[in-house]
């Protein structure tokens, strides 16, 4: 029997705050939350973003009061989290650094003094360079007319990003050492996603095989930062040295990497695929198809992008692809934009000029369903399959194209198939990719309405999360699907905020595109991506009353009692991580030179080998489904 795939835990970061708790889904519909679950909510961000109520304001030398410090809070976390003007100072005043090519004359030879690290690799021919010693040289420049670079600062044209929240800093949480951000993100996404799940690591792997582990993670562009490849791609134009950790960190494969060696100490199945802005879906299906052949019984899949940096916002703005201050003031006939306009620059659906760029770092723990029971874990959902389909032939690499229509139409037919057609009409719900340029609001709307009338579905409701997060490249469907799950949860669809009318190229027939928050119980998310390139995913994400439902069918309703009773004690350490984030005290794991094997430490044999600090050996028993040769 195929095991189903069921999610276990679920950890992150992104500009509406940590994923655990779903305390960033929970400020996505803040305005709809009851007044408890609001203050909680707020009270949570605000420790995470280093403002504990210690340290709040004061009245003319006396504290305030516990309503007045909440007001503060509230401001503060509504001000300084999801789509915001970019708090880079590169992006503001400063402006970014650059240069310009001008003519410079010397009425006379100009002799200087440089180190070797200063003088540039192809250095003009008419220089004269004499060496010093064996750091130090001496250049002469003649007299003369000459073209050179003169640096310069020039202002932003997009000043806008889903930012994670102010003042947080994964890399303060542990021992970073120039670690990119999106390594350092997913450092503590990793932890959160373990911490919520209820489960100690040590004591969990150590009840499998450690082959019976895989972790799919990694990224759509890589490490652009400074302490990635887009430090070593700048070094020798800015004269700077490149260091011996730009060149391996900077590869997107990289988070999976940092979680074998640095927090999970896995000698299991390991990798990204990339897919553009479909990678979480793409990461998320080799973990599923794993544990559906019986390959893997707990997988860990994840996404960390961080891309808001001056080079990669520039690239996606000479595509016409971002909402830049320009286009925005256009749009609304504005002459300046407040902050409260650069909130509102992400419009899926409505009248809208371009995506707004966004860093998030999103990681699920998948188990087969059978370990699932039998360790009490709390099940948040389950994915039955992902769908991958291209676009086929195509004009431009970046248009959309056909397979989307052919990934929905799947997944809502399998959909249909476990649940039926009727709870999939009055019970489903879609998690767009909804990006807010005017190509996607017409081209997605065609492909969700047209699988909506093929199903008789009639008023397919439709959110769009990157109203509230941004567009965080490969980890956007990590973002819809962490936010479904708390939908599930709660029993409320985000509204789309920043809709103020359906645009009228949008084929919305049979679909529900709502501004509000809603009250809405479902069955079943399809989580949709659309990615450069013709990379096209939709999972169907089932919520845990169906889940629990199927897992009755499959194992009985004694094991299921069994099971409850197991999951108090996993529900318990739950509730603890959740007490300590809340209170901003993060200690993400981070085991850097600890348990280093090397290989004479094994026990190699014909069946099986022994690792030390396992307590299970990794099985040499391998399937073989072709026969032996008749010798």
């Amino acid at each position: 029997m195929s095991q189903l795939p069921v999610i276990v835990g679920m950890g992150g970061i992104n500009p509406a705050g940590r994923t655990s708790g779903h305390q960033s889904f929970y400020r996505t519909v803040i305005d709809a939350l009851p007044e408890k679950t609001r203050q909680y909510t707020f009270s949570g961000l605000s420790c995470l973003m280093g403002q504990r109520p210690s340290n709040g304001p004061e009245d003319h030398g006396t504290p305030l009061n516990a309503a007045a410090l909440t007001a503060h809070q509230e401001s503060y976390v509504r001000r300084h989290t999801l789509i915001r003007r970019i708090e880079d100072e590169r992006f503001a005043g400063a402006g970014i650094p650059a240069n310009r090519q001008a003519s410079m004359t010397l009425d006379a030879p100009l002799t200087v003094s440089l180190s070797r690290r200063q003088l540039p690799e192809n250095p003009p021919a008419h220089w004269q360079i004499e060496a010093l010693d064996d750091r130090q040289v001496r250049v002469t420049v003649p007299a003369g007319e000459f073209d050179v670079l003169l640096p310069e600062r020039r202002d932003a044209l997009v000043k806008s990003a889903g930012q994670l929240p102010t003042g947080f800093d994964p890399a303060s949480f542990y021992r970073s050492v120039h670690h990119p951000r999106a390594l350092s993100m997913t450092i503590f996404a990793a932890s959160d996603c373990l911490g919520q799940s209820g489960f100690e690591w040590d004591s969990l792997s150590q009840q499998l095989d450690p082959d019976q582990i895989a972790v799919y993670a990694g990224n759509s562009i890589g490490q652009l930062d400074a302490q990635g490849w887009g430090g070593l791609l700048n070094s020798f134009v800015t004269g700077q040295r490149a260091t011996s950790k730009q060149m391996p960190l900077g590869y997107g494969q990289m988070p999976a990497d940092f979680l074998n060696a640095y927090v999970l100490g896995s000698v299991g199945a390991t990798g990204a695929m990339q897919g553009a802005c479909a990678t979480f879906l793409y990461n998320l299906r080799l973990g599923v198809d794993d544990i559906r052949m019986g390959r893997r019984r707990l997988v860990m899949v994840g996404t960390a992008d961080a891309p808001i940096t001056p080079e990669v916002v520039e690239g996606f703005r000479v595509m016409s692809a971002l909402a830049d201050d320009a286009s925005v003031k256009a749009l609304d006939a504005l002459e300046l934009l407040t902050d409260e306009d650069y909130q509102r620059v992400c419009r899926p659906f409505a009248r809208n000029c371009g995506f707004t760029i966004a860093e998030s770092a999103q990681f699920v723990m998948l188990m087969d369903d059978s370990l699932a029971l039998e360790l009490g874990a709390d099940i948040l959902g389950a994915v039955p399959e992902v769908f991958i389909n291209a676009d086929g032939y195509k004009r431009s690499i970046s248009a959309p194209g056909i397979g989307n229509y052919i990934t929905l139409g799947k997944s809502v037919a399998l959909a249909s198939n476990i649940l039926g057609e009727k709870a999939v009409r009055e019970r489903s719900y879609i998690h767009s990719h909804g990006t807010s340029t005017p190509k996607n609001r017409i081209t997605e709307s065609h492909v969700l309405d047209s699988v909506a009338r093929a199903n008789g579905i009639e008023h397919w409701p439709v959110t769009a999360i990157k109203a509230y997060l941004g567009h965080s490249q490969g980890s956007a469907a990590g973002d819809q699907l962490t936010s479904a799950l708390g939908s599930f949860r709660t029993g409320l669809l985000p509204g789309i905020f920043t809709l103020d009318a359906v645009a009228d190229d949008v084929h919305a027939e049979r679909l529900d595109i709502f501004r509000e928050h809603r009250e809405f119980r479902a069955d079943v998310s399809f989580i949709n991506a659309k990615g450069f390139g013709g990379n096209n995913a939709t999972a169907p994400l089932l919520s845990p009353e169906v889940t629990e439902k199927l897992l009755t069918q499959r194992h009985g309703e004694a094991a299921m009692t069994q099971w409850r009773r197991r999951r108090e004690k996993v529900q318990e350490r739950q509730a603890l991580f959740e007490a300590q984030s809340q209170k901003g005290e993060f200690s993400p794991i981070y085991r850097f030179g600890e348990g280093v094997l090397e290989g004479p430490e094994l026990e190699v044999g014909a069946r099986d080998i022994y690792i030390p600090g396992y307590h299970k050996p990794v099985s040499l028993e391998v399937d073989n489904p072709f026969g032996t040769l008749d010798h």
